[in-house]
């Protein structure tokens, strides 16, 4: 119980202490902080908010007390200053009038001053506002005379300068006074501004490329042109140089070129002396190249230059693949040619400038790979359009526009050996050319000739002849008129030869080759037109049907006088190249060769016409194979070729020795030949002996032409050789000696060893058959029963003997 009661007493002092700190927070609080201080009042122990209101009304009663201590304390002074104020209320009252008075007086006297003054505040208020216009209008002035400035450069074209402008625009003076709405429209223009130059600029340099590729044919014209007034004037120097008097070249960076010469005057390339201010035009004489500058530097102001080089260079490169597109015609004229050289070097040079006008618009790397890939295309072209020319002339313009396109170009920088390289095809096509040229010269030659020989009337006509072909004969020269051995085909072939050489020569200058090369180059050429050419005519020219045997005759002795002036010809060539004969790599010329196969093909055809004529001579022949008895007398057809081959043999005295020769011999062994065909023809059924005695007057007549010696040099009677068949064949059925024959036959020395008892067997047998049918009693006569029997006896010997050489 005591316990409660301490617990109780603890409790009730902890609450007054808590009221007391209430209280305090109270007194020393805000008013409006005082709700959680009373809160906590109601939150603490039930029915505490009544002993918390118990301790605030004794805690009110005590400040009620002490007020009223404080009170009565001061009462007497407060008693004594009411006293005091009262009296001085009358003095505050006058006051208060002569404040209202001397107010009202000054309200008055201040009225004007107030007018003055407000007029001065409104005449600053508007200076005030007039140096804010000035300073505001002076920041803005700028800008707007920056605007202007730059709607002047857009309408007079000057976008680069435009560019700038804007930039200052935007960067200095908009910011000034951006807050001003003109300013915000301006800047909001700026960007629309900028795609219409990006665009008009554009503009421009498409029509600067549809110029340029418009005049690339101008501009490569020039520069072609004056490449080979370069390389003329450099030819120029050289022969002077090599007899002493040299003049120096003087290149200015404008454009100019001029030499010195000891005069002290000035030449330009032509060679004129002129004034030293003349000026060879340039590509940027002729193209006005600002569209580009301009485009370039306008897309590198606005940041976007890599997309304008990649435009630039795309177009350029289509544009190159147009220039390179020949016209399908461009093979039958040198204007062809030249246009389409013109065209790409104007598109190079246009390029080669660019490069080095400007900074990065083109690349060395992308002006070789353009022209890489052009220089593969125009040596495609050029090798298929070459290849349709068949005009030589137009060959060797074509090679030296090639060489001035290549020089011109090289000039630029730009490798063209594979250009050379070309020419070396080309050359191959112009030599071509020059053959089917010069044989139809040749042909020409041929037809025209007379094939007989040079008639000189005088020693002017000789001098004449011997100063178109190398021929010398001292008899010749003594005594005119003579005739020279050759025909009139040889020294214009032997002249026509020359010019080939020349013509060939024409191709080889300013290859940049040396002596030797060129040398070779000719001795190759001259080895075509001669071995393949010259011998193709030749052989033609033999073959035709109307060549006869005196036109034979006459192509053997000039095809020997042309293999004769061979060595004259590579004297010629010598002299040209310079280049000694002796030389280890020198090509020797294959005429010798080719003459002589034209010499033996000749010949051949002399054998060859000659026993066509003795065929046409035997086709005459009319015998009749049974007459009794001989005419006494040749055959007229025998005689008329007889005489034939007399008068053919006498032309072949112009011929070397074996070839009359042979070819006498071959005629000789022909007729025998076809005379023994015709005994023996298998459609000769019957012969009679008189036929045989006519026959062998014709073949007496053979052989006393052939003792006659028609040609000479034979030694005995080896042409009368050709017809011992025929004479031992004759002789064996004239003398009727058979049993000589039968006896000796196998013999070395036999009497008839050329007969073959073959060829006596058949032609045997076929006067057999005509014993028995002309003798139709010949059964009742004794002697023919006789030699009807010897005839049948020596068949069967015969016939062994046939039968026994077959086994």
């Amino acid at each position: 119980m005591m316990y409660i009661t301490i617990m109780a007493e603890n409790e009730t002092l902890d609450c007054i202490t808590e009221h007391e700190r209430i209280l305090q927070e109270i007194e020393s609080t805000d008013t409006a902080c005082v709700g959680p201080t009373l809160r906590s009042i109601y939150d603490d122990q039930p029915n505490a908010h009544k002993r918390f209101m118990e301790k605030l009304d004794a805690r009110i009663r005590n400040h009620d007390r002490e007020i009223e201590k404080m009170c009565n304390f001061h009462h007497q002074g407060f008693v004594d200053a009411i006293t005091e104020l009262l009296k001085v209320r009358s003095d505050a009252e006058k006051l208060m009038g002569q404040v209202t008075d001397t107010n009202r007086r000054l309200q008055e006297a201040g009225s004007e001053v107030k007018a003055q003054t407000e007029e001065v505040i409104r005449c600053r208020i508007q200076q005030r506002n007039m140096a804010t216009t000035v300073e505001k209008l002076q920041l803005c002035i700028p800008v707007l005379e920056m605007y202007s400035k730059l709607k002047e450069q857009l309408e007079s074209k000057r976008y680069y300068a435009a560019l700038k402008t804007m930039e200052q625009l935007e960067k200095t003076y908009i910011p000034r006074v951006s807050q001003y709405r003109f300013c915000q429209i301006m800047a909001e223009n700026l960007p629309r501004l900028r795609e219409e130059i990006k665009e008009i600029s554009m503009s421009d340099l498409k029509d600067f490329l549809e110029s340029i590729r418009k005049h690339s044919d101008k501009v490569g014209e020039t520069a072609m042109r004056q490449a080979q007034q370069h390389r003329t004037f450099n030819s120029a120097v050289a022969k002077q140089a090599s007899v002493g008097h040299y003049m120096k070249p003087v290149y200015s960076l404008n454009g100019r070129t001029h030499t010195h010469i000891p005069n002290g005057l000035l030449m330009d390339d032509t060679g004129d002396e002129e004034e030293a201010d003349e000026e060879i035009l340039t590509a940027q004489d002729l193209v006005d190249f600002s569209p580009v500058y301009r485009c370039l530097h306008i897309y590198t102001v606005l940041g976007d230059r890599e997309t304008f080089e990649n435009y630039y260079r795309k177009q350029r490169k289509k544009q190159a693949r147009l220039v390179l597109q020949p016209q399908a015609n461009m093979h039958e004229t040198v204007e062809g040619y030249r246009r389409y050289f013109n065209q790409i070097v104007g598109f190079f040079v246009v390029e080669d400038h660019i490069l080095h006008a400007t900074r990065g618009l083109v690349t060395r790397v992308f002006t070789d790979e353009l022209w890489n890939m052009a220089l593969s295309k125009i040596i495609a072209v050029l090798r298929t359009h070459s290849s349709y020319c068949d005009d030589p002339d137009l060959v060797l313009e074509l090679k030296n526009l090639i060489v001035i396109f290549a020089d011109t170009l090289q000039g630029y920088g730009f490798p063209v050996n594979r250009l050379f390289d070309l020419l070396f095809e080309v050359r191959d096509q112009y030599n071509e050319t020059l053959l089917k040229k010069w044989a139809l010269v040749f042909r020409e030659i041929f037809e025209l000739d007379n094939y007989s020989p040079i008639p000189v009337e005088t020693e002017e006509e000789y001098k004449l002849v011997v100063s178109r072909f190398p021929f010398h004969d001292a008899e010749v020269e003594k005594d005119f008129p003579k005739k020279l051995p050759m025909s009139q085909s040889v020294p214009q072939i032997y002249s026509q030869v020359k010019e080939f050489i020349y013509a060939s020569l024409k191709f080889s200058e300013s290859l940049h080759r040396s002596s030797t090369e060129i040398d070779d180059m000719l001795r190759k050429s001259t080895n075509l037109l001669l071995t393949r050419t010259l011998s193709s005519c030749l052989q033609n020219l033999i073959k035709k049907p109307h060549i006869g045997l005196t036109e034979l005759v006459q192509i053997i002795i000039n095809t020997t006088h042309l293999e004769q002036a061979c060595r004259y010809l590579e004297e010629f060539i010598t002299n040209i190249t310079s280049v000694s004969p002796e030389t280890v790599h020198t090509t020797r010329l294959y005429g010798l060769s080719t003459f002589k196969d034209a010499r033996h093909a000749a010949e051949g055809e002399i054998y060859t016409k000659l026993n066509q004529k003795i065929d046409e001579f035997i086709q005459l022949a009319d015998y009749e194979w049974g007459m009794a008895e001989s005419d006494g007398r040749a055959s007229e057809y025998l005689m008329d070729l007889i005489n034939f081959l007399r008068s053919t043999f006498q032309v072949f005295t112009h011929l070397p020795g074996k070839v009359a020769q042979t070819a006498c011999m071959s005629a000789c062994k022909h007729l025998s030949t076809s005379l023994m065909q015709m005994l023996l023809d298998t459609e000769l059924k019957q012969i009679s002996m008189g036929a045989i005695q006519q026959f062998n007057l014709d073949v007496i007549q053979c052989e006393l032409f052939a003792s006659s010696e028609p040609v000479p040099g034979f030694q005995g009677d080896t042409l009368q050789l050709a017809f011992i068949d025929l004479r031992q064949l004759l002789d064996l059925f004239m003398v009727w000696d058979w049993s000589t024959y039968l006896a000796d036959y196998g013999q070395p020395n036999s009497k008839y060893l050329r007969v073959n008892p073959a060829t006596a067997l058949a032609l045997l047998e076929k006067m057999k058959d005509t014993s028995k049918k002309n003798n139709i009693f010949s059964q009742f006569r004794k002697n023919d029963r006789d030699k009807q029997k010897l005839i049948e006896t020596v068949v069967k010997q015969l016939r062994s003997l046939v039968n026994g050489m077959s086994s």
